[in-house]
């Protein structure tokens, strides 16, 4: 959805305070495609904050379904989108920002949300996705899931070059 900033950036500086469907049904990154199965609408505050800037803030809250990285098991992620930024519309000030996203989802008067929400869902992103903090993961063998039961597989326990450390520390294990 593209939002129009034409009254935010005229004389009179109206704000737009508005409810925003996400449209995004599918979260594609080099990681991944992440399929979003919950959403609420991002309610989106876009007010004038003086030179030509302007402060976008918005709250939304995104269920994706993601694989574990130790079992490969579906796990629901849940994303808080909670942000503000202060954006500064200058033409020059775009060409000093290369780096910023900003001119990624701010085209003139138009605020492109879907971009938006993109990149806020992309920072927002967990960098370890788990079903729960005591997973198993799987053989690194015969690919079972440790979670599910054991493999007969044969353990193949700590290098034995690792074995002089071991021993190390076993010696001064406190009972």
């Amino acid at each position: 959805m593209i939002l129009n900033l034409s009254d935010v950036l005229s004389e009179q500086h109206k704000p737009i305070h508005q409810s925003v469907p996400i449209e995004m049904t599918c979260f594609r990154s080099e990681m991944g495609n992440y399929v979003i199965t919950d959403k609420t609408p991002l309610e989106l505050s876009v007010e004038y904050a003086g030179d030509r800037k302007l402060e976008v803030t918005g709250k939304a809250e995104i269920i994706s379904s993601a694989p574990c990285d130790r079992c490969l098991e579906d796990v629901e992620v849940k994303v808080t989108l909670d942000f503000k930024h202060k954006i500064d519309t200058e033409s020059d000030a775009y060409d000093q920002s290369e780096d910023l996203d900003e001119n990624n989802y701010i085209d003139g008067y138009s605020l492109d949300v879907e971009q938006l929400v993109y990149n806020e869902l992309l920072v927002g992103w967990p960098t370890k996705i788990l079903c729960s903090e005591d997973c198993k993961g799987i053989c690194n063998v015969c690919g079972q899931n440790l979670n599910k039961g054991t493999c007969n597989c044969e353990d193949t326990g700590l290098d034995p070059r690792m074995s002089v450390i071991r021993d190390v520390f076993k010696n001064f294990k406190e009972v």
